[in-house]
C-alpha cells in the first residue's frame, strides 16, 4: 500500500511538471507570435492640423471627427454645437447631442443648452447681440430662462454712473478717474483718455511725453507699445492721485529705461524725477532723503562724490566670524519683489537663485549666500527658455537682514551700480572714478516686455538680461570683528535682437567677491622686499669681491660688473622667494585660521602684483641655476696618481731589432675609475626628485590639501561632491604648493643626513675613500686662484697590487699599523680648501697650454699620433708637477695649511690673500660639494619649486606641473 501510494504521488508531480512546461511553451510561442505582429509607431498629430469638423483626441493623440452638427471649439480639444444648435448632452470630446433651434427662437443662450428669441440679431456664434452700453437679460433674477432675450442700457447719469462690463452682462460703475473729470463715463476733449483713466487736460503735468525704450548696446530707441499704454496714465495716476500700484509702475518703466536720465526729455525716469522733485512736501520714508513718500526709491542722488560715501562711509551693525560660539556666516539678503505693473508680491530670499539665471542645484546656489566663500556662476541659455521663463519682468529691491545687539531685527537697502545707467548720454557708472557713479536701487533679471513694438501679445523685438550679476562685500579696515560696508550689486545688461529664439543664446554670469583694503599689506611688503633687497646688494658685493679675491684680479672691468649682476640676480631671487612665501603663508594662516574676520584674500586683480613677484623669483633662480651650471662644466680638475713603477721589465725596441729594458707602466685604470666616480657623483643630491613630485602630488590631489587653497572659509581637506568648490586663489595655491615642497624636501635632506648618509652610503665620503684607496689626488680649480683639493695618496705606497695585499693593507690601517690618510702626518684631513699664488698658476697654465692650444707652426706640422704623445707627455707633466707641489718640492711655489677664520667661513671669503705661498685650509665639511649639485640644493630645490609654482599659476594644473617639473629635473 504504501509502495502504491508513493506511485500514485509521483505520477502526479510527473504531469503536473508537463502541464507546467506545456503552459510556459504555449504562452512562449503566442507572445512570439503577437511581438512579430505588433507595432510601437503611429502617426505624429497636433490640435492644430486638425480639421474644423475634427478635434484633438487628448488620450489618442489622433485626430476624431465630431458629431453631426458639431465643430471643434476654440482650443481644438473638444466638439462644440454649430450656430443655431443648442445642446441636449455633454459627455465631452463628440459625445454630445445638438438639437436645431427653432424658427422663431433662433438664438442660443450663453451657456448653449437653450434657445432664445434674440431682440438685436445675432453674433456669429449664434448668441444674441445688444448694442454698445447694454446689457444681455437671457434670465429672471431667480433664474427663470425668458422667452426673449432683452438688452438694458446701463444708466449714466450722475445718479449711477454705470456702464456695461467687458462680457456685456453686467453694469458697473464707471472709472473713479472719468466721474472726477467728466462727471460722467465719457472722457470728452479736452480731457486727456490714457491707458482707461480720465485726466484733466488743464494740470501742470508735463504734455509731451516719450514712450522710448532704448537699447543704449545696440543704439536702438522705438516707441514700445508698453509705455505707449501705460506710461501716461501711470505717471498721471501717480501725479495727480498718488496712486501707489501707479508710482510703483512708474518707476518700473524708469528701470526697464536702465534708471537713464536725459533732462531734455520727458521719458520714464524723467517724469519720475518731475513727480520726485514736485512732491517734496509729501515728506520722506525711515528718514532716507532719497525715498519720497508714496514714491518707490529708485536713486540715491545725482550729486558728484555721493556713491563714496554711501559705500564707505557707515559700516554696517552687525559681525561675521568663521569659527567659535558667535559663528555669523550667512549672508540674508531679502527682497521686495513687484511685478511690471507695480503690485507688490511678496518678501523674500534671495537663496534658491532668486537672481541667478544659471540653473543648479540649491545646495550650490546658495551657497553664493555664505560670507567669505567667493562664488563664481556662468552659463550660457537659450533665448527660447528666457522667453519662456520671463515672460513679464519682475522687480526687486534688495535689502541684507541683519539683528542687532538687542536682537531687533533692521534691514539695509543694498545698492546697486547699474553699468548701463546713462546721465545726459554719459555712462557715468562706467568710469574708473566712484566719485561719478550714480548708485540705483530696483533691477530686474529679463526684460521681455518694453521691446515689443505694436502689439503686446507679439514677439518682442529686443528684450533686455542681466548678463553679469556681481556682489561685492567690503571689510572695513583694520576690524577685528567681521564688520563690512554696505554689499554692492553691480549689474550689467545686454541688448539682444531677436531673429531666431531658437537658435540665440546669451552668456551670463553671476558672482559674489570679497575685498579688502590692500594698501598697508603693499606697503609692507614693499618695505621688506627693499630692505632685503639692501641686504642682497650686499651679499652680492661681498659675493663679487670674493670672487675677484680668487681669481687673483684686483681690477674692476666689465667682467666684474656682470659678476655682480649675477650674484646679485640669484640673492634676489631669494629675496623675492622669501617674500612671496612668507605672503602666501600669511594670507593661508590667517584666513583659514581666523575666528572673528579681520582679513580677506585678494581678489584675482590684485595677486597680479603678486604673480609677478613670482615670476621674477623664478626668472632669476633660472638665471642662478643657469649660471651654477655653466661653473660646474667649466672648472679644472686633474687626478693627480702617486702610484709609482713597481721595477723593470724587458721590452723590444721596434726598428732596432732588440730588446731592452723599460719601467714598468703604472695603470692607468685607477684614474680612469675616479673619474668616472666623479662624473657620476656630480649630480648627486640631498633629496629623490620623482619621490618628491609624488608625494606632494599625492598630498595635494590625493589628500585633499588642494582643498585648502579655495577661496571660502573651509580649513577641511575634503569637500562633498554636491557642495559648490570655490574658485581657487593663486596665493594660496603657490603658499599650500610652497609649505609642502619646502617640507617634504626638508625632511628628505634631514633622513639624508641623519640616517641614509650614515647607515647606507655616504657617496661624497665614499669619493674620498676612494681616492684614498686608488692611490689617486683631486687637484680642482673653480677659479683661478681657488679651488679645492682632495689628498688620495695610500699610506701603503701602492695601490695597483693583489687583492690579498690590499685587504692586508686594510687590516693594516684598521689596526693603526700605518700612519694616517691626512696630509699633514698624524692627521686624518684629506679635503682642502686652497689659494694658490699667481705663480703657481702661470706654472700650471704653461702646463696645460700644451693641451689646449689648437694653432701654432708645430701643430699644424704635427701629426695625430704626435699630438697624442704631447698630449701624454703634457699629462705626466702636469701629474709631476702637482705631485711635486704637494710635496714641497718647489720652494718658490710653497704652501702652507692652516684653519679659516669663522667669519671667513660665514662670509665665504678669504681675507689672506696669496702672494709668495698658496694657502691649504683645513676643510672637513667636504665644501668641494660646491661645484657639484650636492652642496647647490637649495638652489636646485627652490629652482625645482619656483618651476612647479609657475607651471601650477599658468594653468592651475598640479598634475600637469608635477609631469613637466619631472621632465625638467630629468634634463637636468
Amino acid at each position: 500500500m504504501v509502495t502504491g501510494g508513493r506511485g500514485t504521488v509521483v505520477a502526479m508531480a510527473a504531469w503536473s511538471t508537463l502541464n507546467a512546461a506545456g503552459v510556459t511553451l504555449f504562452l512562449l510561442l503566442v507572445l512570439l507570435r503577437v511581438s512579430q505582429a505588433q507595432t510601437f509607431f503611429f502617426p505624429f498629430r497636433q490640435p492644430e492640423t486638425c480639421g474644423h469638423n475634427q478635434y484633438f483626441d487628448i488620450s489618442a493623440l489622433s485626430c476624431v471627427a465630431c458629431g453631426a452638427n458639431q465643430r471643434q471649439d476654440a482650443r481644438g480639444t473638444v466638439c462644440v454645437c454649430l450656430p443655431g444648435f443648442q445642446m441636449i448632452s455633454n459627455n465631452g470630446g463628440p459625445d454630445i447631442i445638438c438639437k436645431k433651434c427653432p424658427e422663431n427662437m433662433k438664438g442660443v443662450t450663453g451657456d448653449g443648452w437653450n434657445c432664445i428669441s434674440c431682440p438685436d440679431g445675432l453674433t456669429a456664434e449664434g448668441k444674441c447681440h445688444c448694442p454698445t452700453g447694454h446689457i444681455l437679460v437671457e434670465r429672471d433674477v431667480n433664474g427663470t430662462l425668458l422667452s426673449q432675450a432683452t438688452c438694458k442700457l446701463c444708466e449714466e447719469s450722475e445718479n449711477s454712473f454705470t456702464i456695461a462690463n467687458a462680457l456685456g452682462n453686467r453694469c458697473v460703475q464707471c472709472e473713479p478717474t472719468f466721474i472726477n473729470t467728466s462727471r460722467s463715463c465719457v472722457c470728452s476733449e479736452p480731457n486727456i483718455l490714457t491707458g482707461g483713466l480720465c485726466f484733466s487736460s488743464t494740470g501742470n503735468f508735463p504734455p509731451r511725453m516719450i514712450s522710448a525704450a532704448r537699447y543704449g548696446d545696440l543704439g536702438v530707441s522705438f516707441t514700445s507699445e508698453w509705455f505707449a499704454e501705460y506710461l501716461r496714465s501711470a505717471a498721471a495716476a501717480c501725479w495727480v492721485y498718488a496712486n501707489l500700484t501707479s508710482c510703483q509702475a512708474l518707476g518700473n518703466m524708469c528701470v526697464m529705461n536702465m534708471n537713464s536720465y536725459d533732462s531734455t526729455t520727458f521719458d520714464a525716469c524723467r517724469l519720475f524725477q518731475f513727480i520726485f522733485e514736485n512732491t517734496a512736501g509729501l515728506g520722506t520714508v525711515h528718514s532716507v532723503s532719497f525715498w519720497r513718500q508714496n514714491l518707490p526709491w529708485l536713486f540715491y542722488g545725482d550729486q558728484l562724490g555721493l556713491a563714496p560715501q554711501v559705500l564707505s562711509t557707515t559700516p554696517l551693525p552687525t559681525n561675521f566670524s568663521f569659527k567659535g560660539e558667535n559663528q555669523n556666516t550667512k549672508l540674508k539678503f531679502v527682497a521686495a519683489s513687484y511685478d511690471v505693473k507695480g503690485n507688490f508680491l511678496k518678501w523674500q530670499t534671495l537663496e534658491g537663485g532668486v537672481l541667478q539665471l544659471c540653473p543648479d542645484t540649491e545646495t550650490r546656489l546658495n551657497a553664493a549666500y555664505s560670507f567669505g566663500t567667493t562664488y563664481q556662476q556662468n552659463c550660457e541659455i537659450p533665448i527660447s527658455k528666457i522667453l519662456t521663463d520671463f515672460p513679464m519682468p519682475t522687480f526687486y529691491d534688495v535689502y541684507l537682514e541683519y539683528t542687532d545687539e538687542n536682537q531687533h531685527q533692521y534691514i539695509w537697502a543694498v545698492p546697486v551700480l547699474n553699468l548701463n545707467l546713462q546721465h545726459n548720454k554719459i555712462f557715468v557708472n562706467q568710469d574708473s572714478s566712484s566719485g561719478k557713479w550714480l548708485l540705483t536701487r530696483r533691477i530686474f533679471l529679463v526684460d521681455a516686455l518694453s521691446g515689443r513694438e505694436n502689439d503686446l501679445g507679439s514677439q518682442p523685438r529686443l528684450i533686455r538680461v542681466a548678463t553679469q550679476i556681481s556682489l561685492s562685500i567690503r571689510l572695513v579696515p583694520n576690524t577685528k570683528n567681521g564688520n563690512i560696508y554696505p554689499p554692492l550689486i553691480t549689474i550689467a545688461y545686454s541688448d539682444i535682437d531677436i531673429k531666431d529664439p531658437n537658435s540665440q543664446s546669451v552668456k551670463v554670469s553671476f558672482s559674489v567677491t570679497y575685498e579688502m583694503d590692500q594698501g598697508e599689506a603693499r606697503v609692507q611688503t614693499d618695505i621688506a622686499l627693499g630692505v632685503l633687497g639692501g641686504l642682497a646688494v650686499l651679499l652680492s658685493l661681498l659675493k663679487t669681491a670674493g670672487w675677484k679675491r680668487r681669481i687673483g684680479s684686483p681690477m674692476i672691468d666689465l667682467q666684474t660688473v656682470m659678476k655682480f649682476l649675477v650674484y646679485y640676480a640669484g640673492d634676489l631671487a631669494n629675496v623675492f622667494f622669501i617674500i612671496t612665501v612668507g605672503t602666501g603663508l600669511y594670507w593661508l594662516i590667517f584666513f583659514k585660521a581666523q575666528k572673528s574676520v579681520s582679513v580677506l584674500l585678494p581678489m584675482p586683480a590684485q595677486e597680479e602684483r603678486f604673480v609677478t613677484y613670482v615670476g621674477c623669483a623664478f626668472a632669476l633662480k633660472a638665471l642662478q641655476f643657469l649660471h651654477k651650471l655653466i661653473s660646474q662644466i667649466t672648472i679644472d680638475i686633474f687626478f693627480i696618481d702617486w702610484e709609482r713603477p713597481k721595477g723593470k721589465v724587458l721590452k723590444a725596441v721596434e726598428g732596432e731589432g732588440g730588446v731592452r729594458s723599460a719601467t714598468v707602466p703604472v695603470s692607468i685604470w685607477r684614474t680612469y675609475f675616479v673619474a668616472n666616480e666623479w662624473n657620476e657623483i656630480q649630480t648627486v643630491r640631498k633629496i629623490n626628485p620623482l619621490f618628491q613630485v609624488l608625494t606632494v602630488l599625492f598630498l595635494l590631489e590625493v589628500v585633499g590639501f588642494k582643498n585648502l587653497a579655495l577661496m571660502d572659509s573651509s580649513s577641511s581637506l575634503s569637500r562633498s561632491p554636491p557642495s559648490y568648490i570655490a574658485p581657487y586663489s593663486r596665493i594660496l595655491r603657490y603658499a599650500v604648493s610652497t609649505a609642502l615642497w619646502l617640507v617634504i624636501g626638508i625632511i628628505q635632506i634631514v633622513f639624508f643626513a641623519v640616517f641614509y648618509e650614515r647607515f647606507v652610503e655616504d657617496k661624497i665620503r665614499q669619493f674620498v675613500d676612494l681616492c684614498c684607496m686608488s692611490n689617486i689626488s683631486v687637484f680642482l680649480l673653480s677659479h683661478r686662484c681657488f679651488g679645492y683639493y682632495i689628498h688620495g695618496r695610500s699610506v701603503h705606497g701602492h695601490a695597483d697590487t693583489n687583492m690579498e695585499e690590499m685587504n692586508m693593507n686594510l687590516k693594516r690601517e684598521a689596526e693603526n699599523l700605518c700612519s694616517q690618510r691626512g696630509l699633514i702626518p698624524n692627521t686624518d684631513g684629506q679635503t682642502f680648501q686652497i689659494a694658490i699664488s699667481s705663480q703657481m698658476r702661470q706654472q700650471y697654465d704653461r702646463i696645460h697650454e700644451t693641451l689646449t692650444r689648437k694653432n701654432g707652426p708645430a701643430r699644424l706640422l704635427s701629426s695625430s699620433g704626435s699630438t697624442f704623445e704631447q698630449s701624454i707627455k703634457a699629462y705626466h707633466t702636469m701629474n709631476k708637477f702637482l705631485g711635486s707641489f704637494i710635496d714641497h718640492v718647489h720652494k718658490e711655489m710653497d704652501y702652507f695649511i692652516k684653519d679659516k677664520l669663522l667669519l671667513e667661513r660665514i662670509l665665504g671669503m678669504e681675507f689672506m690673500e696669496p702672494m709668495e705661498k698658496s694657502i691649504f685650509y683645513n676643510d672637513e665639511s667636504y665644501s668641494f660639494s660646491s661645484v657639484l649639485y650636492y652642496g647647490n640644493e637649495a638652489t636646485l630645490l627652490i629652482y625645482d619649486l619656483m618651476f612647479f609654482c609657475v607651471v601650477d599659476l599658468a594653468c592651475q594644473n598640479f598634475i600637469l606641473a608635477s609631469f613637466l617639473t619631472y621632465l625638467q629635473q630629468e634634463g637636468q
